[in-house]
């Protein structure tokens, strides 16, 4: 596909995934889903949409050695971040690249940490989308409810447009918060709403535009950058820019002001964004043992059910008689909890980090 960028956004911390992620190895780095890490999964569910030197991988120094131990193998360009400003920055440091080459490119913008069951057609929804915006506008895939959810945002549905190679386009209306459960649930008995999928497709003109509109701190430091690599000084600028630019989203920061049509695809090729151990537990079901229990390690269970069990030590872990539970076993912390409520695992890293315990986080 000519013309086609993809940046791959490698900045995440993933806290839900406490105690197996921490800081310098975030959720993207863990094998959690299958035998590779969820950013190697990703690499392999985009490359063969683009060569590897149109392939982008936006990180930080801190995840940089990681990211370039896992692709050493590769042509792909890493993009290091000094330090995390979430997706808004992230997204136009890629553009500012980019533009270098192909100001006309178009860029897609995905994260690293998601899973999908159907990868072909995942590839088709982002060639649909490339082709939407090559004229202008900004494309996202909207991922069709399954189940009323509170931990994504949604996507109101508008009018609708012309297909682009065969999938379904509407404009979306608005964008919208993590719900509450009565408002979830009548969002997905409406049929009009779909769940944000953090997947943007432009191209580098109108992303650079709307940046400069929209988010004029970031405006400034890309310019400078941009100076920077004319006059061979970029790693100095990058280190004296980054940290002055707003840390900001780029739902926040450009999606729910645009004045651009954003135009949705809606898509059922099976998606999660593995939110929590207990995701985790779901997505891989076809390995559950008779009693529904997911065994990634050395375990014996009893009159156990319903229940995770994940391990990095080799030890074996003897549980009985327990329904629903999660068990993490790392080197140096083990948590023990309700499968349910593995969302509020994000919590016991700012506990820790409160009782000067970062080393544990």
């Amino acid at each position: 596909m000519d013309a086609i960028y993809i940046a791959i956004m490698a900045g995440g911390s993933g806290t839900r995934f406490w105690p197996a992620s921490r800081a310098r190895q975030p959720k993207q780095f863990l094998s959690i889903t299958g035998a590779r890490p969820l950013i190697e999964e990703t690499y392999f569910r985009v490359a063969p949409l683009v060569d590897d030197s149109r392939l982008l991988i936006v990180t930080n120094r801190w995840h940089e050695p990681r990211v370039r131990e896992i692709f050493k193998d590769r042509a792909v360009r890493i993009l290091v971040e000094p330090e995390g400003r979430n997706t808004a920055p992230c997204i136009g440091l890629a553009a500012l690249h980019i533009r270098q080459e192909a100001e006309e490119a178009v860029m897609i913008a995905v994260p690293s940490d998601h899973f999908v069951f159907d990868d072909d057609a995942f590839r088709d929804a982002l060639r649909a989308a490339a082709a939407l915006v090559r004229s202008g506008g900004i494309a996202t895939l909207g991922i069709t409810p399954t189940r009323p959810e509170t931990g994504y945002g949604y996507i109101l549905k508008g009018a609708p447009c012309e297909p682009v190679l065969g999938h379904p386009v509407y404009r979306a209306e608005r964008f919208v918060e993590k719900p509450d459960l009565p408002t979830a649930q009548q969002y997905v008995a409406s049929r009009q709403y779909l769940w944000n999928s953090g997947i943007f497709a432009f191209t580098v003109t109108t992303i650079w535009r709307e940046i400069a509109r929209y988010l004029p701190r970031l405006a400034r430091a890309l310019a400078q950058l941009e100076e920077s690599l004319r006059s061979g000084t970029y790693e100095q600028t990058l280190d004296a820019v980054y940290g002055q630019v707003e840390a900001i989203s780029i739902d926040y920061g450009i999606m729910e002001k645009t004045e651009e049509p954003i135009y949705v695809l809606p898509v059922t090729f099976g998606w999660s964004d593995v939110g929590s151990w207990q995701a985790v537990h779901e997505l891989r079901a076809s390995e559950h043992d008779a009693a529904r229990n997911l065994i990634l390690g050395d375990a014996v269970l009893m009159d156990v059910r319903d229940s995770l069990i994940y391990s990095q030590t080799g030890r074996l872990i003897a549980v009985l008689g327990l329904e629903r539970v999660m068990i993490v076993d790392t080197p140096d912390v083990l948590l023990v909890g309700d499968l349910a409520r593995s969302q509020d695992v994000r919590h016991f890293p700012e506990r820790l980090k409160r009782d000067g315990r970062e080393h544990f986080c």
